[in-house]
């Protein structure tokens, strides 16, 4: 590593945060965690993971070894050469960006801003969010950029539960506001990342973040729309799609679902069309993949209407086991999970709701804590029809089509290799 860069701060200790601090510190630096939830910090300091893509005892030997130790304040900002801003960037209820989390970050990097400090933003956001809110604040220490302190964007690229792409052999876009600030980041990044991808200005790694993720959800979305006219005409979507897989060009594989969710997917069209209208621009086709795509969790409750209704059956008198509640099969991830939206819809119908997911045991939706079974299997036998909402690895299928006295609603095709007049496909 550079001589002159010793230390660095990450600041939040999230999804992106926590994997990148501890791939950091496995290089040799000394990383300081910066995270205002206490109960974070607490367990990273004692060694405990939270997080599905860290290693558990990758955490344990960069924490036992001091390299990482974690703070519920900025004082090591003061101490630190690289500074890493990696803060959530939700929405609001009206689908405006929140940048809050970010605009603290910063003030309070601010504070203890020192010189030949390079800082880099990692978080999601719109284009310009670097340059015209960043920077500012930042400039408020009375530093001169590009000559006292180094300040660029480097979007994350991480999918949780992808075993063969890692923070570190994933390709790294970078950038910088000044060449002097691009050079540096490089510098830094090489030093972590197999291959870094430097980029001309802020603006277009912000944007191109975004366009990584709009193009799949985008995708998504015209799969889910023909998903939606095959159910009215009564074609199998799925061998739609297997047979559209043979082409050897010009075809790439996407697949309906319950819904899209995690932590950039189903938020990035509404960054972008937040700073389109800055321009006079409206970006109508984004708007309406985002759309069609929030509209797919109230259409799989419509569906299951209709099919109690094709048995006589109605919600108050229906019982349902729910597998699988998180946004993406094997990953421990709750974040803006179509499962969780799916169960807010069917509450008021009164449903008794059994539900399991293997990496949590109890969810709360709408103020309502739901506890999730002990054995998925036994009851199985007990329900008027089972919900597949998430297809985890750990479900045994077959053995869930053999018990069912109902059906079974496979919304991500995990019933695929079964033959069984009890299945119901999305």
């Amino acid at each position: 590593m550079p001589k002159r860069w010793k230390t660095v701060s990450v600041v939040g200790m999230g999804y992106v945060g926590l994997p990148l601090a501890v791939i950091i510190a496995k290089k040799g630096y000394k990383v300081y965690g910066i995270d205002l939830d206490h109960t974070k910090v607490r367990k990273i300091n004692k060694g405990i993971n939270y997080i599905s893509d860290v290693d558990n005892n990758d955490l344990k030997e960069v924490v036992n070894l001091g390299l990482l130790r974690a703070y519920d304040n900025y004082k090591p900002v003061s101490k630190s050469d690289i500074i890493i801003i990696a803060v959530p960037t939700p929405i609001d209820k009206n689908m405006q960006p929140d940048l809050s989390c970010v605009i603290s970050a910063a003030c309070n990097v601010a504070k203890y801003l020192r010189k030949n400090t390079v800082v880099v933003l990692e978080s999601t956001t719109f284009p310009g969010t670097t340059d015209e809110l960043l920077k500012p604040i930042l400039e408020k220490s009375g530093l001169v950029i590009g000559k006292d302190f180094y300040l660029g964007f480097s979007p994350e690229r991480v999918d949780p539960g992808n075993k063969v792409y890692k923070i570190e052999n994933t390709p790294k876009i970078i950038s910088g506001i000044t060449k002097s600030c691009l050079k540096r980041i490089k510098e830094f990044y090489d030093t972590i990342i197999v291959k870094t991808i430097p980029v001309s200005s802020t603006k277009v790694a912000e944007m191109a973040k975004l366009l990584e993720n709009i193009y799949r959800n985008v995708n998504i979305a015209l799969v889910n729309e023909i998903m939606l006219l095959c159910d009215r005409m009564g074609i199998d979507i799925w061998e739609v799609i297997e047979a559209a897989c043979t082409k050897p060009f010009g075809f790439m594989k996407f697949n309906p679902g319950p819904g899209v969710g995690g932590h950039c997917i189903p938020i990035d069209p509404f960054y972008l069309s937040y700073k389109a209208k800055e321009h006079n621009f409206f970006t109508n086709f984004i708007n309406l993949s985002a759309e069609v795509n929030e509209n797919i969790p109230y259409f799989v409750v419509n569906k299951i209407l209709r099919e109690l209704a094709k048995r006589g059956l109605t919600p108050k008198r229906s019982s349902v086991l729910v597998l699988g509640l998180t946004f993406k099969k094997d990953v421990a991830d709750l974040r803006h999970s179509p499962a969780c939206k799916i169960i807010e819809l069917m509450l008021p119908y009164g449903f008794r709701l059994f539900i399991h997911d293997p990496y949590f045991k109890s969810v709360c939706i709408k103020d309502k804590e739901l506890k999730s079974v002990n054995d998925p299997y036994n009851v199985a036998n007990k329900v008027d029809f089972i919900l597949i909402l998430t297809d985890h690895s750990v479900y045994r299928w077959d053995d869930f089509a053999r018990r069912t006295k109902g059906f079974v609603f496979d919304t991500r095709n995990a019933t695929k290799n079964i033959k069984s007049k009890k299945i119901v496909k999305l």
